[in-house]
């Protein structure tokens, strides 16, 4: 009988996310302790995969559950494949302002940022 190990994952959050995330977490109602922020790959966007951000109540079994300068990170098994080393942050430019993702596992992206091809 052979125990499959979970891949391991390391998000990077900049303090300028962490910022962000603490902010809208703080203007949502009554979220419990056990309350983080689900990143999350999904099908979609122009390049195959897009990224996902959800503030919920606490984590699902089988989610790595991490902790990033006091924001808690709950990430899915099928996620975690292509979210090791990812470093989130925040960004503000003349064309808007919102969460960037830096994936050294992607091997191509789409010009809006969010849509990436592994």
């Amino acid at each position: 009988m052979s125990t499959a190990t979970m891949p391991t994952v390391t998000l990077n959050v900049t303090d300028a996310a962490v910022e962000e995330i603490k902010k809208f977490m703080a203007s949502e109602e009554g979220l419990p302790e056990t309350a983080g922020l689900r990143v999350r790959v999904v099908p979609g966007g122009c390049s195959g995969f897009q990224y996902s951000l959800n503030i919920e109540e606490e984590s699902k079994q089988g989610d790595h559950v991490m902790e990033a300068k006091g924001v808690r990170l709950f990430v899915d098994m099928f996620s975690a494949q292509y979210l090791n080393n990812v470093e989130i942050d925040y960004v503000t430019s003349v064309m808007g302002q919102g969460f960037s993702f830096k994936n050294p596992n992607a091997t191509g992206s789409c010009g809006c940022g969010t849509s990436f091809t592994a």
